[in-house]
């Protein structure tokens, strides 16, 4: 095979060529065994070697359709040639000041963007950091401080990251939680608005969950007490949960009439994703202050706190950072990210991904008894595997449907509560004939069950 490097010019195509894993992924994988801490799971057993547009390639040359960008964190594909355009230049230039020794204009610009980007036209400022998990501890800090109040309100089926503060936010126990405790304090988890799930329908779903957690946070913890309300407007590995319409809304408001400050977390949900830039832009939400990661910086590590000038100020000088928060060379990675977002109107491509996937999950779902529910919007959609005749979760199908899939090369993540959701994340720049061949191998997966 002719060697070449990967992004764009990677030969858009699905290929398997050995087994999987093939015999270099093999030895590859008993030497991570020897090397690698057991606590870091591998979902498929390959090992990449190249990847760009809508493929990954691994070292025994399988080329997979990738239906997972790196946990939506590739949405312009990977080694987009505006980021490494931008990430190269940075590296020639230097790698590292530190932004609280010497600043440089790489952060500002982002924070420029992020500031132009992001719901709402007030005045508003940002501070970078390297994942999300920071992202979110700091909107915690930066609320309590503003607020001078303790509380933090989270919902059931949130994720938030795997720091102490933020395994304490995430509701998921296994693998997040477990044996990891005790958890900081001041948490609280109120009813999320699940429509599949609701007992009454999913009619009546939006009203009733809205409502039973406003009496919790009122009688349970008290608004007086409470600083921020967390929530991510697509709930990620809670299973691509979409609140039921007017559930955000409420709750918003519930926040501003309070002086809570209302957090959207759109680490996952972020940056086109969805069919819009941010997701809570779909009902009009303009949070407080929105975390953001993944798809910010085509794959380089970066992470933001957005928000209200006033409330981002609230911290003392020193009192937000981080050594690595904010690199240059992941900023110049970013500006490129959001470069190629624009040029290529990454949000419309986010719907036309959408048009094309919903209808044929729909169609197999009408096929397959074994998917409850089709859900998501934009590039985030997922189908619920649930036992035939009800509503019980059956993660058993759902890691077997997995792993045919990656047999038969496509790459597809699982997620949810349950253990029982597929998730599908292509990157946002992925051709539509290998999207709807990536959805002809999830029909014939299904179809061998």
């Amino acid at each position: 095979m002719t060697e070449m490097t990967g992004g764009p010019a990677l030969p858009q195509e699905r290929r398997v060529v050995t087994s999987v894993p093939g015999p270099k992924s093999q030895e590859l994988m008993a030497r991570k065994q020897a090397a690698v801490a057991d606590g870091i799971g591998t979902v498929m057993p390959v090992f990449a070697k190249r990847a760009g547009g809508g493929v990954l390639e691994d070292v025994d040359g399988n080329s997979f359709i990738d239906f997972g960008s790196g946990i939506a964190v590739t949405g312009v594909g990977n080694s987009a040639e505006a980021v490494v355009r931008r990430a190269t230049a940075q590296l020639e230039a230097f790698t590292h000041t530190c932004v609280m020794v010497t600043p440089y204009e790489p952060y500002v610009e982002v924070c420029e963007q992020l500031a132009e980007l992001t719901p709402g036209d007030h005045a508003k400022k940002s501070a970078l950091f390297n994942s999300g998990a920071e992202a979110v501890e700091n909107a915690v800090k930066i609320a309590r401080t503003y607020t001078r109040r303790q509380a933090i309100v989270v919902f059931d089926h949130g994720y938030h990251g795997r720091t102490n503060l933020t395994m304490a936010l995430t509701s998921k126990n296994m693998p997040y939680k477990h044996g990891f405790g005790p958890f900081a304090p001041e948490v609280y988890r109120v009813p999320v608005a699940y429509p599949y799930r609701w007992l009454t329908g999913p009619e009546n779903c939006a009203e009733e969950a809205a409502a039973q957690a406003i009496d919790q946070i009122s009688k349970q913890v008290g608004a007086e007490n409470t600083a921020a309300i967390l929530i991510e407007p697509v709930l990620g590995e809670g299973g691509f949960i979409e609140p039921a319409k007017g559930f955000l809304p409420r709750i918003a408001q519930f926040a501003k009439d309070n002086g809570i400050v209302f957090v959207a977390d759109e680490i996952q949900s972020g940056f086109c994703r969805t069919g819009q830039w941010f997701a809570c832009e779909d009902e009009g939400i303009v949070p407080d202050l929105i975390t953001t990661a993944k798809g910010i910086a085509g794959g380089m590590p970066l992470a933001a706190v957005t928000g209200r000038s006033e409330i981002m100020d609230a911290a003392h000088s020193g009192g937000l950072g981080g050594t690595y928060g904010g690199n240059p060379v992941a900023c110049a990675a970013a500006l490129g990210a959001i470069e190629t977002m624009r040029e290529l109107d990454l949000a419309a491509r986010a719907k036309r991904i959408e048009e094309i996937m919903k209808p044929r999950l729909q169609k197999l779902a009408g096929q397959y008894d074994v998917i409850g529910d089709v859900r998501g919007r934009g590039a985030m959609l997922a189908i619920e595997l649930v036992k035939p005749g009800g509503k019980e979760p059956d993660p058993q199908v759902t890691a077997a449907l997995a792993k045919a899939c990656h047999q038969d090369g496509l790459l597809v993540l699982t997620t949810g509560t349950y253990g029982n959701v597929m998730r599908f994340l292509p990157p946002l720049v992925i051709d539509e004939a290998l999207l709807t061949e990536g959805l002809d191998v999830l029909e014939n997966a299904l179809a061998a069950l």
